[in-house]
């Protein structure tokens, strides 16, 4: 259960970086072709940290379910 909620926190945590990395662009306060913003800059140094942090967890995490399933297959066949 505690995984599983872990999981389900760190795929918010990315899609929340991902909506800020694209907020500007969608909500239109980025002028097209104009030089960023500073709500720009801030928006995609945070969200894209955000994102990649929440990524890394995630296959950090995955990574180790794999290990603990491989692990318990190699002593299944013992």
């Amino acid at each position: 259960m505690k995984a599983k909620l872990g999981v389900s926190a760190l795929v918010l945590l990315f899609l929340g970086g991902l909506w800020l990395v694209a907020a500007p662009f969608a909500v239109g306060y980025q002028p097209r072709g104009a030089a960023y913003v500073d709500a720009t800059v801030n928006d995609l140094w945070l969200g894209g940290s955000i994102a990649v942090l929440s990524f890394v967890s995630l296959v950090i995490y995955a990574a180790d379910a794999l290990r603990d399933l491989a692990r318990r297959g190699k002593h299944a066949d013992l």
